[in-house]
Protein backbone atom coordinates (compact mmCIF):
# COMPACT_ATOMS: atom_id res chain seq x y z
CA UNK A 1 0.00 0.00 0.00
CA UNK A 2 1.13 3.57 -1.04
CA UNK A 3 0.63 5.04 3.08
CA UNK A 4 1.38 9.02 3.78
CA UNK A 5 1.80 10.28 7.33
CA UNK A 6 1.43 14.15 7.96
CA UNK A 7 3.21 15.00 11.26
CA UNK A 8 6.32 13.09 11.98
CA UNK A 9 6.40 13.13 15.25
CA UNK A 10 5.72 10.14 18.46
CA UNK A 11 2.74 9.00 17.04
CA UNK A 12 3.21 9.64 13.04
CA UNK A 13 6.79 8.51 13.45
CA UNK A 14 5.92 5.07 15.58
CA UNK A 15 3.12 4.22 13.31
CA UNK A 16 5.71 5.00 10.03
CA UNK A 17 8.14 2.43 12.04
CA UNK A 18 5.63 -0.61 12.56
CA UNK A 19 4.44 -0.28 8.68
CA UNK A 20 7.35 -0.15 7.12
CA UNK A 21 8.85 -3.12 9.34
CA UNK A 22 6.03 -5.12 7.52
CA UNK A 23 8.60 -6.30 4.14
CA UNK A 24 7.48 -5.22 0.84
CA UNK A 25 3.85 -4.36 1.64
CA UNK A 26 3.98 -0.68 2.38
CA UNK A 27 5.24 2.53 0.37
CA UNK A 28 5.33 5.32 3.35
CA UNK A 29 5.73 9.09 2.91
CA UNK A 30 5.77 11.70 5.22
CA UNK A 31 5.18 15.43 5.75
CA UNK A 32 7.01 17.61 8.39
CA UNK A 33 7.14 21.75 8.75
CA UNK A 34 10.75 21.25 9.66
CA UNK A 35 13.40 19.69 7.49
CA UNK A 36 15.62 18.41 10.14
CA UNK A 37 12.14 15.96 11.32
CA UNK A 38 11.87 14.87 7.14
CA UNK A 39 15.64 14.37 7.52
CA UNK A 40 15.37 12.42 10.62
CA UNK A 41 12.21 10.20 9.61
CA UNK A 42 14.03 9.17 6.72
CA UNK A 43 17.31 7.90 8.13
CA UNK A 44 15.32 6.39 11.35
CA UNK A 45 13.14 3.99 8.98
CA UNK A 46 10.25 5.82 9.73
CA UNK A 47 9.46 6.79 6.17
CA UNK A 48 10.82 5.92 2.81
CA UNK A 49 10.63 9.61 1.58
CA UNK A 50 9.81 12.83 3.52
CA UNK A 51 9.36 16.24 2.66
CA UNK A 52 7.94 19.90 3.99
CA UNK A 53 5.94 20.15 0.40
CA UNK A 54 2.80 17.68 -0.75
CA UNK A 55 4.14 18.77 -4.37
CA UNK A 56 7.52 16.90 -4.00
CA UNK A 57 6.48 13.40 -2.89
CA UNK A 58 6.56 10.76 -5.31
CA UNK A 59 3.43 8.58 -6.00
CA UNK A 60 1.55 11.12 -4.24
CA UNK A 61 -1.31 10.53 -6.66
CA UNK A 62 -1.10 6.93 -5.81
CA UNK A 63 -1.71 6.97 -1.94
CA UNK A 64 -4.17 4.63 -0.90
CA UNK A 65 -4.48 6.12 2.84
CA UNK A 66 -3.12 9.41 4.67
CA UNK A 67 -2.66 9.41 8.27
CA UNK A 68 -3.14 12.74 9.53
CA UNK A 69 -1.08 13.04 13.12
CA UNK A 70 -0.47 16.89 13.71
CA UNK A 71 -1.76 18.68 16.65
CA UNK A 72 -5.61 18.69 16.98
CA UNK A 73 -5.64 22.19 15.82
CA UNK A 74 -3.76 21.81 13.30
CA UNK A 75 -5.95 18.51 11.67
CA UNK A 76 -8.62 20.24 9.32
CA UNK A 77 -6.12 22.77 7.90
CA UNK A 78 -3.64 19.24 6.96
CA UNK A 79 -6.53 17.32 5.35
CA UNK A 80 -7.48 20.78 3.10
CA UNK A 81 -3.92 20.65 2.30
CA UNK A 82 -3.26 17.54 1.11
CA UNK A 83 -6.86 16.99 -0.65
CA UNK A 84 -5.30 18.77 -4.09
CA UNK A 85 -2.95 15.95 -4.51
CA UNK A 86 -4.48 12.53 -3.89
CA UNK A 87 -6.80 10.60 -5.96
CA UNK A 88 -10.67 10.74 -5.29
CA UNK A 89 -10.03 6.90 -3.77
CA UNK A 90 -7.87 7.79 -1.65
CA UNK A 91 -8.86 7.42 2.38
CA UNK A 92 -7.99 9.95 5.51
CA UNK A 93 -7.98 9.57 8.63
CA UNK A 94 -6.36 10.89 11.86
CA UNK A 95 -4.92 10.06 15.10
CA UNK A 96 -6.64 13.28 17.23
CA UNK A 97 -7.71 12.69 20.96
CA UNK A 98 -11.05 14.51 20.59
CA UNK A 99 -13.32 13.89 18.14
CA UNK A 100 -16.41 15.56 17.77
CA UNK A 101 -15.18 18.74 16.52
CA UNK A 102 -13.13 16.67 14.04
CA UNK A 103 -15.23 13.85 12.66
CA UNK A 104 -18.15 15.59 10.99
CA UNK A 105 -15.78 18.34 9.51
CA UNK A 106 -13.46 15.90 8.40
CA UNK A 107 -16.66 14.11 6.66
CA UNK A 108 -17.78 17.63 4.68
CA UNK A 109 -14.20 18.22 3.58
CA UNK A 110 -13.32 14.74 2.16
CA UNK A 111 -16.24 11.25 2.09
CA UNK A 112 -13.62 9.20 2.54
CA UNK A 113 -12.58 10.38 5.68
CA UNK A 114 -12.46 8.55 9.06
CA UNK A 115 -11.74 10.06 12.16
CA UNK A 116 -9.30 7.97 14.22
CA UNK A 117 -8.19 7.93 17.77
CA UNK A 118 -5.26 5.01 19.06
CA UNK A 119 -4.91 4.96 22.59
CA UNK A 120 -1.21 5.10 23.16
CA UNK A 121 1.93 7.33 23.66
CA UNK A 122 4.69 8.29 26.25
CA UNK A 123 5.97 11.37 27.66
CA UNK A 124 8.01 11.84 25.36
CA UNK A 125 7.19 13.90 21.85
CA UNK A 126 9.14 14.46 18.13
CA UNK A 127 10.41 12.02 15.80
CA UNK A 128 13.21 11.11 18.06
CA UNK A 129 10.42 9.69 20.45
CA UNK A 130 8.94 7.19 17.89
CA UNK A 131 9.30 3.86 18.53
CA UNK A 132 8.50 0.48 17.36
CA UNK A 133 5.50 -1.70 18.80
CA UNK A 134 3.90 1.41 19.88
CA UNK A 135 0.60 0.48 19.59
CA UNK A 136 1.16 -3.08 20.43
CA UNK A 137 -1.80 -4.23 22.65
CA UNK A 138 -3.27 -0.54 22.59
CA UNK A 139 -6.49 0.42 21.88
CA UNK A 140 -7.48 2.72 18.92
CA UNK A 141 -10.95 4.18 18.52
CA UNK A 142 -12.35 4.91 15.20
CA UNK A 143 -15.68 6.76 14.57
CA UNK A 144 -17.81 5.48 11.23
CA UNK A 145 -18.67 7.83 8.61
CA UNK A 146 -20.09 7.27 5.62
CA UNK A 147 -18.10 4.92 3.62
CA UNK A 148 -17.72 1.37 5.22
CA UNK A 149 -15.22 0.29 3.04
CA UNK A 150 -12.88 3.15 4.41
CA UNK A 151 -13.93 2.45 8.11
CA UNK A 152 -12.14 -1.52 7.18
CA UNK A 153 -9.33 -0.26 5.58
CA UNK A 154 -8.16 1.82 8.28
CA UNK A 155 -8.89 -0.83 11.10
CA UNK A 156 -6.94 -2.93 8.67
CA UNK A 157 -4.04 -0.96 9.40
CA UNK A 158 -4.04 0.20 12.65
CA UNK A 159 -4.64 -4.24 13.87
CA UNK A 160 -1.58 -5.02 11.56
CA UNK A 161 0.45 -2.95 14.10
CA UNK A 162 -1.13 -4.17 16.77
CA UNK A 163 -3.99 -2.74 18.00
CA UNK A 164 -7.33 -3.37 19.50
CA UNK A 165 -10.10 -1.20 17.55
CA UNK A 166 -13.25 0.00 18.74
CA UNK A 167 -16.26 2.02 16.57
CA UNK A 168 -17.75 4.77 18.40
CA UNK A 169 -19.94 7.74 17.75
CA UNK A 170 -17.60 11.22 18.28
CA UNK A 171 -19.76 12.28 21.19
CA UNK A 172 -19.35 8.96 23.03
CA UNK A 173 -15.81 9.06 22.63
CA UNK A 174 -15.29 12.37 23.74
CA UNK A 175 -17.33 12.10 26.90
CA UNK A 176 -15.14 8.71 27.56
CA UNK A 177 -11.83 9.66 26.88
CA UNK A 178 -12.67 12.63 29.07
CA UNK A 179 -13.02 10.15 32.20
CA UNK A 180 -10.13 8.18 31.00
CA UNK A 181 -7.51 10.73 29.54
CA UNK A 182 -8.09 14.17 29.98
CA UNK A 183 -9.33 14.42 33.22
CA UNK A 184 -6.37 12.44 34.92
CA UNK A 185 -4.10 14.33 32.91
CA UNK A 186 -5.71 17.72 34.61
CA UNK A 187 -5.76 15.79 38.04
CA UNK A 188 -2.31 15.06 37.94
CA UNK A 189 -0.76 18.37 37.00
CA UNK A 190 -3.15 19.40 39.49
CA UNK A 191 -0.96 17.27 41.92
CA UNK A 192 2.39 18.66 40.87
CA UNK A 193 1.09 22.09 40.97
CA UNK A 194 -0.57 21.73 44.70
CA UNK A 195 2.53 19.95 45.72
CA UNK A 196 4.59 23.12 44.61
CA UNK A 197 2.19 25.73 46.89
CA UNK A 198 3.78 23.81 50.12
CA UNK A 199 5.63 27.05 51.37
CA UNK A 200 8.30 25.61 53.54
CA UNK A 201 11.30 25.02 51.69
CA UNK A 202 12.70 22.39 53.76
CA UNK A 203 9.24 20.26 53.74
CA UNK A 204 9.15 21.35 49.46
CA UNK A 205 12.83 19.69 49.35
CA UNK A 206 12.75 16.77 51.73
CA UNK A 207 9.10 15.79 49.59
CA UNK A 208 11.30 15.84 46.31
CA UNK A 209 13.96 13.44 47.78
CA UNK A 210 11.12 11.02 49.49
CA UNK A 211 8.98 11.24 46.45
CA UNK A 212 9.14 7.36 45.06
CA UNK A 213 6.66 5.02 43.09
CA UNK A 214 3.24 6.35 43.95
CA UNK A 215 3.98 9.92 43.51
CA UNK A 216 5.66 8.81 39.88
CA UNK A 217 2.79 7.13 38.81
CA UNK A 218 0.28 9.52 40.00
CA UNK A 219 2.02 12.44 38.19
CA UNK A 220 3.17 11.11 35.14
CA UNK A 221 0.69 11.99 32.41
CA UNK A 222 0.49 15.30 34.44
CA UNK A 223 4.20 15.91 33.60
CA UNK A 224 3.55 15.13 30.11
CA UNK A 225 3.50 17.31 26.64
CA UNK A 226 1.90 20.47 27.68
CA UNK A 227 0.51 21.55 24.34
CA UNK A 228 -1.49 18.56 24.07
CA UNK A 229 -2.57 18.17 27.63
CA UNK A 230 -3.86 22.36 26.78
CA UNK A 231 -5.87 20.97 23.49
CA UNK A 232 -7.34 18.55 25.35
CA UNK A 233 -9.20 20.79 27.25
CA UNK A 234 -9.82 23.46 24.47
CA UNK A 235 -11.34 20.88 22.28
CA UNK A 236 -12.89 18.71 24.79
CA UNK A 237 -14.01 21.46 27.14
CA UNK A 238 -17.47 20.80 27.73
CA UNK A 239 -17.04 17.22 28.59
CA UNK A 240 -13.83 17.71 30.49
CA UNK A 241 -15.49 20.56 32.40
CA UNK A 242 -18.54 18.18 33.54
CA UNK A 243 -16.20 15.45 34.72
CA UNK A 244 -13.91 17.76 37.00
CA UNK A 245 -17.33 19.07 38.38
CA UNK A 246 -17.81 15.47 39.24
CA UNK A 247 -14.47 14.52 40.38
CA UNK A 248 -14.56 17.93 42.77
CA UNK A 249 -17.81 16.56 44.44
CA UNK A 250 -15.85 13.21 44.94
CA UNK A 251 -13.15 14.91 46.52
CA UNK A 252 -15.26 17.01 48.81
CA UNK A 253 -16.96 14.24 49.64
CA UNK A 254 -13.54 12.21 50.69
CA UNK A 255 -12.72 15.77 52.78
CA UNK A 256 -16.01 15.65 54.90
CA UNK A 257 -15.20 12.07 55.87
CA UNK A 258 -11.94 12.95 57.07
CA UNK A 259 -13.09 16.49 58.63
CA UNK A 260 -15.40 14.55 60.81
CA UNK A 261 -13.49 11.45 61.69
CA UNK A 262 -15.87 8.84 59.26
CA UNK A 263 -13.31 5.93 59.10
CA UNK A 264 -15.02 3.50 58.07
CA UNK A 265 -16.68 5.36 55.42
CA UNK A 266 -13.25 6.46 54.42
CA UNK A 267 -12.16 2.61 53.97
CA UNK A 268 -15.22 1.42 52.36
CA UNK A 269 -15.01 4.19 49.62
CA UNK A 270 -11.29 2.86 49.12
CA UNK A 271 -12.66 -0.70 48.59
CA UNK A 272 -15.40 0.38 46.28
CA UNK A 273 -12.49 1.79 44.97
CA UNK A 274 -10.09 -1.13 45.10
CA UNK A 275 -13.07 -3.18 43.34
CA UNK A 276 -13.36 -0.26 40.28
CA UNK A 277 -9.79 -0.12 39.26
CA UNK A 278 -9.96 -3.78 37.91
CA UNK A 279 -12.42 -2.49 35.44
CA UNK A 280 -10.65 0.25 33.67
CA UNK A 281 -6.94 -1.06 34.19
CA UNK A 282 -5.83 -4.23 32.87
CA UNK A 283 -2.28 -5.44 34.58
Amino acid sequence: MNIGIVGLGLIGGSLGLDLRSQPNLHYVWGISRNQTTCDRAVALGAVDVASQNFASIPQIDRTDVVFICTPISAILSAITSVIPHISQTAIITDVGSVKSSISLQGQMLWSRFVGGHPMAGTAFSGIEAAERSLFQQRVCVLTPGIDRAALEMVRSIWESVGATVYESSPEAHDRAVAWISHLPVIVSAGLLLAAQREGNDEISQLAQKLASSGFRDTSRVGGGNPELGRMMAEYNQTALLDHLYSYQQTLQDLITMIEQGQWQEIQTALEVAQHLRPLYVRE
